[in-house]
């Protein structure tokens, strides 16, 4: 008689117990993580061609949006009661003092720079994004080149975490893009790519 093995249990962590884990100390200086739903998740090494990504995207934005927005680089926001992610960059509203107790709660743009993480980008964070009401993302994508852009945010029970973006396009150097956010301006899709 063979006896039938239940699978592994996975214990899921609320928000409120991961950054009290991190209050604490209990992650290694310099271990970057995300809250996916629920599970921790090791981040991506940053490589010097994601980084210079990042500053390009950071750069851009700027450029066309200026003050009006607080423009963060790898800073918590929080999606929901378990998910709390470290996007590559985020356009918060502009209140550095609302953020001293909690760290942001909505986003008007988030943009992931993924070299090797774009699967991760792709099937998980753009559903939680979109679960979370994020009008619009973008996914700088290295090794192809190009930028995807993932807007209208609506429920799909098919999808993984029930949501996803009903328009993706991706649009290469040569292109532009004009962020949803505010009055922003275009930006040449080059200029997004290291």
């Amino acid at each position: 008689m063979s006896e039938v093995l239940a699978g592994p249990r996975i214990r899921r962590w609320t928000r409120v117990e991961y950054d009290r884990l991190v209050d604490l100390g209990f992650f290694e200086h310099g271990e970057h993580l995300d809250l996916l739903d629920g599970l921790l998740v090791v981040r991506e090494p940053q490589g010097s061609r994601r980084a210079a990504g990042i500053r390009r995207v950071l750069a851009a934005l700027r450029r066309v949006l200026g003050d009006a927005w607080q423009i963060d680089s790898q800073l918590p926001i929080v999606l929901d009661e378990a998910t709390e992610l470290e996007p590559d960059v985020a356009v918060v509203p502009h209140d550095p003092g609302h953020y001293r107790d909690a760290h942001p709660a909505r986003a008007a743009l988030i943009v992931e720079v993924a070299d090797s993480s774009c699967r991760i980008d792709r099937e998980y964070k753009m559903n939680l994004y979109a679960r979370a009401g994020v009008a619009e993302c973008w996914i700088v994508d290295l090794a192809h080149e190009t930028l995807e852009i993932h807007r209208r945010p609506e429920a799909s029970p098919d999808s993984r975490y029930g949501w996803h973006y009903e328009r993706v396009e991706t649009l290469r150097a040569g292109h532009s893009v004009t962020p949803l956010v505010g009055s922003a301006g275009p930006i040449l899709v080059a200029d997004l790519l290291p």
